[in-house]
């Protein structure tokens, strides 16, 4: 379920989707870097865990809704089963204004929404359980974003715009002619873009090359000499390498992955 949302998130937001899964077949699908924020309302039953795959830690028992900074590897998520959630996807300087901390505190890191917005953020979330109307959940969910983004930190003015400048290219723009665009050294562009980003502007452009060859893979482009040209990469070994890296997929697999609520079924 969706439906427009309000002007006044139209900048910060790319997907903004509600969903219920009736089945109560537990299933597993993997996240992989995408160059934006994640926040998840659950309103049914919350992930069993999450992990980074290769990651040295624990698996992270998220027993309620969650936030998910941006990524610079897969990530898996398992669930049990019966899901019923918000699904939100955030510009990186969408998320700073929200969430109101320095970016880089999230990266590859998933934590419950409450510890990002504070305890109002449950009360929230039971009052749009306490309805089954989506329309009313969205009408929540609005306002407090809303109120949210208005009390937020604003990005410097360099920032969005190096963010603009690798988005609108991505990520084939060098990062130093995007210094020179903004008129920063290259070691201040880098402090000041991780802090409201979240990843470096070098990394960050790893991650837009590879979503565009992954959105690109899912229209059915086959030829991988083509697609590694096309996206920027210096070759179809290059291309299989990012895969590897940011993935841990060939790119045949990724394509015929199914896509589920903006993560794959691999």
């Amino acid at each position: 379920m969706t439906r427009p949302w309000p002007s006044g998130l139209r900048p910060y937001v790319h997907s903004y989707d509600g969903y219920r899964v009736a089945a109560a077949t537990s299933y597993r699908v993997r996240l992989v870097p995408r160059g934006r924020a994640v926040v998840v309302v659950n309103l049914g039953e919350p992930f069993a865990q999450v992990f980074r795959l290769r990651a040295a830690g624990p698996a992270v028992r998220v027993v309620g809704s969650l936030v998910a900074g941006l990524e610079d590897g897969p990530r898996v998520c398992d669930h049990p089963g019966g899901q019923e959630a918000i699904r939100l996807e955030l510009t990186p300087l969408g998320a700073y204004r929200l969430f109101a901390v320095p970016m880089r505190e999230l990266t590859n890191t998933v934590i419950e929404l409450r510890d990002v917005l504070g305890p109002g953020a449950d009360e929230l979330v039971e009052r749009m359980s306490a309805t089954r109307d989506w329309a009313q959940r969205f009408d929540l969910l609005d306002a407090a974003l809303l109120t949210r983004l208005d009390g937020g930190p604003d990005p410097s003015p360099e920032v969005v715009h190096a963010w603009r400048l690798l988005t609108r290219s991505a990520g084939t723009i060098p990062v130093a002619r995007i210094a020179t665009e903004v008129g920063w050294s290259h070691g201040h562009l880098v402090r000041r873009f991780t802090q409201q980003v979240g990843l470096t502007p070098k990394t960050s452009a790893r991650v837009l090359r590879f979503h565009r060859s992954v959105e690109l893979l899912s229209h059915r482009w086959t030829d991988l000499s083509e697609l590694a040209a096309a996206c920027g990469f210096y070759d179809q070994a290059h291309l299989n390498r990012e895969f590897r890296a940011l993935a841990d997929v060939t790119p045949a697999e990724m394509a015929t992955a199914r896509r589920v609520e903006g993560a794959h079924e691999l």
